[in-house]
């Protein structure tokens, strides 16, 4: 029997299960309604006896924060690239198979070397310090709205609304046109799952549709009317390099896909399941509170102990053995974020809530090669967004369930709604 740790604060206890069972009928085709309400003793009993699990469909299901790491850093031997992954899954001609094998995060180079270099120019440091004043006033303004009604959801009204936002500035998106876009997101997205019903699939191959008919005219408005391309990262894409090298329309218009449904998921799962930690371990929130300067790193154990992404995804390249394991070429591997990040191995009592666990080497944000290029304004954006939240309505209330979507890949909530209580004048240091 696997036991879950136990302790008297900030901890997450579960039920004692049967870790053979657990194991032996592990797949990501088949789960049972429990785990996606909290999958981490099912993680637990497969990092403990099963580390590198092979599944009913041949693939391999990976837990360890080691093994993960070391697949991340390991670009020649183990592939990003999805074309022979999603190519049944979604068929060949599919716009969800265009999509999803020309986005950045799904391709190796040189294609991946291209776009990241020309995302990351418009994500330094100092681009992201002058988004800063942005993000503080339309926070503020989302909380003095939520005031006003006292009884809110998390997601709709305030987690959901501020990533849209943020990115969309970045690609210089009109305020009015951007209504549509969590939905085109989150259907998009959710096509990633590891089951895919029709009903999804034709979900998202419509917000493929509309999103790129979208796009097309918002291209053409920039190539005639080019913004600052240090700060408008759909200009910096159409100029391309100083060198002459650009991408193709068909990669352009994907990759912008890609920038919004990327920004806009995971932060709107960090903001949820962050303020959502803070209802379920109210010690953990009066020591926040108490002590503003721990914001920094209780953005780390928000991604560390609930991590947006929970899954990742590689082939291998060529014959492999692997701690002790020989991996075939072709062979297909599932890397679990979070159950690296609950991994003993690499974090004292994994388990436990600890908003300031130093040092907190989570893989939230992946590692090496393909290592977030947008980390740095999500954690911006997670740390003005709670830290705000926090100093104005410290005393907040859960006001009924909190329902997660039955998704394995993306950690979050559907709603969450709260009682706001009493608000406060912010506190000094938790801005950001």
């Amino acid at each position: 029997m696997v036991t879950a740790n136990r302790h008297s604060a900030g901890a997450c206890s579960a039920p004692d299960i049967d870790a053979a069972a657990v194991i032996s009928r592990f797949s990501l085709q088949d789960l049972p309604d429990s785990f996606y309400a909290d999958p981490y003793p099912t993680y637990r009993a497969l990092q403990s006896a099963d580390p590198i699990h092979r599944m009913p469909d041949g693939s391999l299901f990976l837990t360890r924060h080691r093994d993960l790491e070391a697949i991340y850093k390991d670009t020649t031997r183990f592939s990003s690239d999805k074309r022979v992954e999603f190519a049944p899954k979604y068929g060949v001609g599919s716009l969800l198979f265009q999509h999803h094998t020309t986005s950045l995060v799904f391709n190796d180079p040189p294609l991946h070397t291209r776009v990241r270099r020309l995302i990351a120019g418009a994500l330094n440091p100092r681009a992201i310090a002058e988004m800063e004043p942005a993000l503080l006033a339309l926070v503020d303004r989302l909380l003095d709205r939520m005031q006003s009604r006292g009884k809110v959801d998390l997601i709709a009204d305030f987690a959901a609304a501020i990533p849209v936002e943020v990115i969309g500035n970045l690609l210089a998106v009109p305020h009015a046109e951007r209504g549509p876009l969590r939905g085109w997101s989150l259907a998009i997205l959710g096509a990633l799952e590891p089951v895919l019903s029709p009903e999804i699939q034709q979900r998202g191959e419509r917000a493929v549709v509309e999103f790129l008919d979208y796009l097309r005219d918002l291209v053409a408005g920039r190539r005639k009317h080019p913004g600052d391309p240090d700060q408008d990262v759909l200009t910096r894409l159409i100029q391309g390099e100083a060198s002459g090298e650009c991408l193709s329309e068909i990669e352009l218009l994907h990759n912008c896909i890609f920038i919004l449904n990327a920004g806009h998921e995971t932060t709107t799962n960090l903001i949820g399941n962050g303020l959502e930690l803070m209802l379920r371990f109210s010690d953990q929130r009066r020591r926040l509170t108490t002590d503003p300067a721990l914001l920094k790193t209780a953005i780390e154990e928000f991604l560390r102990f609930e991590s947006s992404n929970q899954l990742g995804n590689r082939r291998v390249v060529e014959d492999v053995e692997f701690e002790g394991v020989t991996l075939p070429k072709g062979t297909l591997i599932t890397l679990c974020i979070g159950a690296a990040n609950r991994d003993p191995d690499q974090f004292a009592e994994p388990d436990r809530l600890d908003i300031g666990r130093w040092p907190n080497r989570h893989l939230a944000f992946a590692s090496g090669a393909h290592a977030c290029a947008g980390l740095n304004l999500a954690r911006l954006e997670g740390r003005i967004a709670i830290g705000r939240f926090l100093a104005r309505f410290p005393d907040f209330t859960a006001a009924g369930p909190a329902p997660r979507p039955r998704r394995a890949r993306f950690r979050g909530f559907s709603t969450l709604p709260v009682e706001l209580a009493a608000s406060r004048q912010p506190q000094e240091g938790m801005a950001s």
